[in-house]
């Protein structure tokens, strides 16, 4: 969200919800972003420079429900959402319709922190499994998790190499017979 800049963003939006997508992830700019690969961190940078803000991501998700009801997900870490207020975060996306929510840093552990207010205000809490997930951490992701799981096709950081999609298919097969 807000990259290159609030306006473009929206123009981004608007058109590949006129293109047919089934649902729309948008990253929630963080000056930090770890678990991030370069193209993502520099995006973040750049809407946090052109003065993008929570606030902001919540408005233009305003926006976008004038014209799509389309599912939303917001993806993103926990700090932002910590610092903006967990209730006020969480009323902000009830307000708006947001549909689902991916905390990349948020272990499964430190649900507490969220579950009451994801049941509140019906957001879906997200989570990401990869291909070295264990079955028995498999468990505790899926306990508190809702809407689907994020499969992460890559082990490394996002955005630097293709998956082999044969890869994925026997990941998955193994994590089904888990």
């Amino acid at each position: 969200g807000g990259d290159p800049d609030f306006e473009t963003s929206n123009h981004i939006i608007e058109t590949i919800i006129k293109s047919g997508i089934d649902i729309l992830e948008i990253g929630m700019p963080f000056s930090d972003p770890m678990a991030d690969g370069p193209t993502i961190q520099k995006s973040s940078e750049k809407a946090l420079s052109n003065g993008m803000t929570t606030n902001l991501l919540f408005d233009q998700l305003k926006d976008l429900r004038k014209i799509s009801e389309i599912p939303v997900v917001i993806m993103g870490y926990f700090n932002p959402i910590f610092q903006f207020g967990l209730r006020e975060f969480f009323v902000s996306c009830g307000d708006v319709g947001i549909d689902g929510l991916i905390i990349v840093d948020l272990p499964p552990e430190e649900d507490k922190l969220i579950n009451s207010y994801t049941t509140k205000h019906n957001v879906h809490n997200i989570r990401l499994v990869t291909p070295t997930t264990h079955k028995t951490r498999l468990k505790k992701i899926l306990k508190h998790s809702s809407g689907f799981l994020y499969y992460v096709s890559i082990i490394g950081i996002t955005g630097t190499k293709k998956p082999s999609i044969a890869n994925v298919k026997n990941s998955l097969k193994i994590m089904v017979i888990k």
